[in-house]
């Protein structure tokens, strides 16, 4: 799995405005529980939060549901937000060391300020200037609530991307009987075979159908944002907000 390069985040931001109006979108960040037989004298480590034993598939996607960059290997009962920031992927994105194409203003907002491309997850991940996440619950007024639904839109492909790897390598709806090294190859060879057969057959819009929206509401939020992280969510809580950018339908779904 090559990491993509300048060029290829630009057109993975072309893909995620086409197909969620997302614009600077270069990926959707969430993680998956690969379920797993209780490897020996490994003790809590690999029980999670839903009362399984488990590794963890932290991933990327572009808006065709193809995996980007993926992580696995961590234990069950370890956060997203944790791995992610452990993870070699992570570690760049928080030290602004991605290749990520430079700024640019968002479409039609050529006088505005150029905003950087940006990663999109929930709650569960730290608020960056590359990485966006909702607003949680209890800050909410209308413009947020857009913002969000805006936000959700992009990364529901995550969600389906996890949901056609699963029904397509449908080892993924039963527990793994084996040892976790092995477990780990076969969710690496599973995400690769899944690019090959995604890039193949192409973009179907009936995979959309599978997402599954579990986790928006499952996680507690991460604080401590910087103050410069904030002001890029700010601008694209008032670019949605805009009319000349607004989506026709958005005010009536929050």
């Amino acid at each position: 799995m090559a990491a993509p390069t300048e060029e290829d985040w630009l057109g993975i931001s072309e893909g995620f405005y086409t197909n969620s109006q997302f614009p600077n979108c270069v990926g959707a960040v969430d993680g998956k529980h690969i379920r797993l037989q209780c490897p020996p004298n490994s003790g809590t480590l690999y029980h999670n939060y839903k009362h399984f034993f488990s590794l963890i598939l932290m991933a990327i996607c572009d808006a065709n549901y193809c995996f980007t960059v993926i992580d696995v290997g961590s234990y069950g009962k370890e956060s997203d937000c944790n791995i992610f920031k452990k993870s070699i992927f992570g570690k760049k994105l928080y030290n602004n060391k991605v290749n990520f194409p430079q700024p640019r203003c968002l479409p039609g907002d050529e006088q505005g300020i150029p905003q950087p491309f940006i990663v999109v997850g929930d709650e569960a991940f730290a608020l960056h200037t590359n990485l966006l996440r909702p607003f949680p619950g209890k800050s909410l007024n209308d413009k947020r609530r857009i913002f969000n639904y805006r936000l959700s839109r992009a990364r529901q492909n995550i969600e389906c991307s996890f949901g056609i790897l699963s029904n397509k390598w449908r080892v993924f709806h039963t527990t793994l009987l084996v040892e976790p090294n092995f477990a780990v190859a076969i969710t690496k060879a599973a995400c690769v075979l899944h690019n090959f057969v995604r890039r193949r057959d192409g973009y179907n819009s009936e995979d959309a159908q599978i997402c599954n929206m579990e986790n928006i509401t499952r996680r507690n939020g991460v604080g401590n944002s910087t103050s410069n992280a904030k002001d890029v969510r700010e601008y694209f809580v008032n670019y949605f907000n805009n009319p000349a950018y607004e989506l026709s339908w958005q005010k009536r779904v929050i």
